[in-house]
């Protein structure tokens, strides 16, 4: 580095600190300490917001794996390979919201959530699904336009699952139409529904 570059940049620092912009602020400007070095801080909104969502995904985790257990069980066996996939997609949701965290010098707190889960028939599991995913479509588009002002980072962040939820619901929608036109209570026709649908 020449030295005009040196000077430039050592009374840009000067600037910089004299105005406070190093200083620790709730939000987008939320910097931690650490040996002279102040790193940014993800806002306690924006981390009770993330820790909520990754309970959220192992919910849908457990949700899954009971549902791809309770099919294989019927010997439905593409819809349990359908859900042992959606099980999966859950817990790499959950990985990537503590993975955000962790770079940002952030602890995830994963919460106990439901872990067993019973079920009477295939299109039963469908309909919970489909009212899990819609809630947390709902979840993560509130959570976006909560950060939308004060942390554009997370919000960023936030477009993948936003995404990943609305395909999830017009996925599950999908399916539920498809049942409506079968007659529910034969057996045969639903596992026609399985075996065309999964």
């Amino acid at each position: 580095m020449d030295d005009n570059n040196k000077i430039l940049r050592d009374k840009l620092y000067l600037e910089i600190k004299k105005q406070g912009l190093l200083e620790g602020k709730e939000g987008e400007n939320n910097l931690k300490k650490q040996d002279n070095v102040k790193l940014y801080k993800l806002s306690e909104k924006t981390i009770k917001i993330l820790n909520n969502r990754i309970k959220d995904e192992y919910t849908a985790h457990y949700y899954y794996r009971a549902a791809a257990n309770w099919c294989l069980d019927m010997n439905y066996k593409k819809a349990s390979a359908f859900f042992t996939n959606e099980a999966v997609d859950e817990l790499t949701h959950a990985e990537k919201l503590q993975g955000y965290m962790t770079d940002f010098n952030i602890l995830p707190e994963i919460a106990k959530t439901t872990t067993n889960h019973t079920f009477n028939n295939l299109i039963d599991i469908v309909n919970g699904a489909y009212e899990m995913e819609l809630a947390l479509m709902k979840a993560y588009n509130e959570d976006s336009q909560d950060v939308f002002s004060s942390d554009i980072t997370t919000f960023d962040f936030l477009t993948e699952f936003r995404e990943i939820q609305k395909g999830a619901v017009v996925e599950y929608n999908d399916l539920i139409n498809a049942s409506d036109l079968i007659d529910k209570k034969d057996k045969f026709q639903v596992l026609y529904f399985e075996q065309t649908y999964f």
